[in-house]
C-alpha cells in the first residue's frame, strides 16, 4: 500500500508540501486544479519533474518503495514560480529542464541531493524525518525565490477561485470580477489551465469526495455539493476520475 502524507507549505499561499511512497500498482491521481513541482527517488540520482493540472484522472506508477515529494500549489499560484501559462502544462507531467534554465535544475538537484545525504547519516528514524523534510525545504526554497522577482498574482484569481467554489455559472463570476467571458476565459487558462466553468467541476469534485470519504451518504453528497442529483454526481465522478465512486473509495488510500 502506498504511503502519502502532506503538511502546509512554508511560502504561504495555500501551497502544501506531500511525501508518497509508491505500492504495489499506479496510484490514482485526481484532478484538483493545481500544478505541482515534484522530486521523484527514481534513477540513480532522482528527477525534477511539473505536474500540469489534470482534466483527468492520472495514473502514477513506480516500483514499490519510490519515493516522491512534491510541492503543490493552489489553483492559479503555480505560474508565477514555473514561468508558464498553465493550459501549457494541462494533462502533462515535464522535466523541470523544460522550463527552467538547465544550470538552475541542476543547482537544485543538487541541493536536494546534498540535504538528502546529510540526514542520511544519522539514525534511522531521523534518516526518514529528514527525507520528509530535506527536499520539500529546498523546492519550497527555490519557488519563494522565483516568486521574489516574479510579476504580482493577477488580482481576480481569488475571486474566480471563490466563485467557481460556491458553483456560480460563467456569467456570474465574469460579472463579480469586472470581466467579460472571453476576457475570463482567456485568463483562466493562463492561470488555472482550464476555464472557469471546468475549474467548478474540478473543486466541485474535489469537496464531493472530501464528503464521501467520511461516510456521508451518496446522495446526500450529491445535493451538499451542489450535483442535480446522485446520477449527476455518479457521472462527474467515472468522467473525471475514470471509476464509480464507490470503486475510487475502497481503493488503497481511497
Amino acid at each position: 500500500m502506498s504511503d502519502y502524507r502532506e503538511r502546509k507549505a512554508l511560502i504561504g499561499g495555500g501551497a502544501v508540501v506531500w511525501t508518497r511512497t509508491a505500492g504495489a500498482g499506479p496510484q490514482r491521481v485526481l484532478p484538483d486544479g493545481c500544478t505541482d513541482l515534484i522530486w521523484s527517488g527514481t534513477g540513480p540520482d532522482g528527477e525534477l519533474i511539473v505536474a500540469g493540472p489534470d482534466t483527468r484522472a492520472h495514473l502514477a506508477s513506480g516500483p514499490p518503495g519510490t519515493r516522491a515529494m512534491g510541492l503543490r500549489f493552489a489553483p492559479g499560484a503555480g505560474p508565477a514560480v514555473l514561468g508558464v501559462p498553465a493550459h501549457e502544462l494541462r494533462d502533462l507531467r515535464v522535466p523541470l529542464a523544460a522550463l527552467w534554465p538547465d544550470a538552475e535544475v541542476r543547482r537544485l538537484a543538487e541541493r536536494i541531493a546534498e540535504r538528502i545525504a546529510e540526514r542520511n547519516t544519522g539514525r534511522a528514524a531521523e534518516r526518514l524525518a529528514g527525507w520528509e523534510t530535506a527536499p520539500g525545504r529546498v523546492l519550497e526554497e527555490a519557488a519563494l525565490g522565483r516568486l521574489r522577482t516574479a510579476e504580482p498574482p493577477d488580482p481576480v484569481l481569488a475571486a474566480i477561485v471563490a466563485g467557481a467554489s460556491r458553483g456560480t455559472g460563467v456569467a456570474g463570476i465574469a460579472a463579480a470580477v469586472g470581466l467579460g467571458e472571453r476576457q475570463l476565459h482567456r485568463r483562466s487558462l493562463a492561470a488555472f489551465g482550464y476555464g472557469a466553468k471546468t475549474l467548478g467541476r474540478v473543486l466541485r469534485l474535489n469537496r464531493a469526495l472530501d464528503l464521501a470519504r467520511t461516510g456521508v451518504r451518496f446522495a446526500e453528497v450529491a445535493a451538499t455539493a451542489g450535483y442535480a442529483d446522485q446520477a449527476h454526481l455518479a457521472r462527474e465522478v467515472r468522467t473525471l476520475t475514470g471509476v464509480p465512486l464507490s470503486r475510487l473509495l475502497a481503493a488503497p488510500g481511497g
